[in-house]
């Protein structure tokens, strides 16, 4: 997809390699003819000469071990804040930020505002497994979720997968302790029961945590403090598998001959998982893009991150997940009243 001359606000704070790793990856994605306005310390951020890149000198940074909510409605010059305000005012069409999550949040919920009948937006990673990319979501945003707000998730999940991944009808499954209708908390039994009615999307029914990176579903749907716990064990799970064959193939002769055959497959899905590689995960429900990167992130993944933005943000996924939730409010009279879908 061609992303050029597409705007995208850039939070200049939150990348923990420093902010040399941060130019690099401006630069990266500045490549692809991505226009970029960053807000940071112009006396730290080094983009002279970058062409389609805007340094706008911001020094306030809200950090982890700050109130994400109190800060975001105290400190109006703080980057993130300053970012998603460049959206909101038309100047940008999409903000990424590799900082704190919870003023990402804080900050594109006030500033970006809910899509229309949306009760809560969904941090959604893709997560790129053999077979194919698996939308995953909640990841963070909500720990604490009732019936209808699962249910939204599908319908958020099944439209990013529709318009940005290309699935004409994507496959939806619930995560739950059982592949039964009836196992699993009460939230997620009922919206089991709501989500069989979908005909946007093939409901799969429950999958379990065993099925996830076997990618039996275009999207996995679940609250926030579990999919969270999910998403960075599979990411920890792969780093120490390899880490581990790499260790035993330096042992004799014979492992080595194995890990040699292996590291290949097993190289490649590391990547495939790496956090650079991911970009980041994007915040649907919202009225424009927003985009939460990792804290970690090398000059790659803040580019991916960008990059996620971008691709968004052109194809216009809060738009089109707007229009699908509508017309499914629409048909079935219950999505803006916040009841069962």
């Amino acid at each position: 997809m061609d992303l050029g001359g597409t705007a995208v606000a850039l939070d200049g704070f939150g990348v923990e390699a420093g902010f040399d790793v941060l130019a690099a990856g401006v630069r990266l994605a500045a490549a692809d003819g991505i226009r970029l306005r960053v807000f940071g310390p112009s006396s730290e951020i080094d983009l002279d000469g970058v062409e389609g890149v805007e340094l706008i000198d911001t020094t306030d940074q809200v950090s982890n071990e700050d109130d994400p909510v109190a800060a975001v409605r105290g400190r109006p010059e703080s980057s993130i804040v300053r970012a998603v305000a460049d959206v909101a005012a038309g100047n940008s069409e999409a903000v990424v930020s590799c900082g704190s999550t919870g003023a990402t949040l804080a900050a594109s919920l006030f500033g970006l505002k809910r899509s229309r009948g949306v009760k809560r937006p969904a941090l959604a990673a893709q997560v790129p497994l053999p077979g194919r990319t698996v939308v995953f979501l909640d990841v963070g945003a909500n720990v604490d979720v009732r019936a209808q707000h699962l249910i939204q998730f599908a319908w958020l999940g099944a439209a990013f997968s529709k318009s940005v991944l290309g699935v004409r009808r994507p496959e939806v499954g619930l995560l739950s302790v059982g592949e039964e209708a009836g196992k699993g908390r009460a939230e997620v039994v009922e919206a089991h029961e709501a989500l069989t009615r979908a005909k946007e999307f093939d409901f799969i029914g429950n999958v379990e945590g065993r099925d996830v990176p076997a990618a039996v579903a275009d999207v996995v749907v679940t609250d926030g403090f579990t999919g969270n716990v999910v998403l960075k064990a599979m990411e920890g799970t792969v780093k120490t598998v390899v880490g581990a064959i790499s260790d035993a193939a330096r042992r004799n002769p014979l492992s080595a001959a194995g890990g040699l055959m292996l590291k290949p497959a097993l190289g490649g899905l590391k990547r495939e998982l790496h956090p650079d590689t991911t970009g980041g995960a994007i915040l649907l429900g919202l009225r424009k893009t927003a985009v939460v990167g990792h804290g970690s992130s090398g000059a790659e993944g803040v580019a991916n991150a960008v990059r996620v933005a971008a691709r968004s943000a052109r194809v216009d996924v809060p738009g089109l997940t707007e229009e699908l939730l509508h017309r499914v409010g629409a048909n079935r009279g219950s999505i803006e009243s916040g009841g069962d879908v």
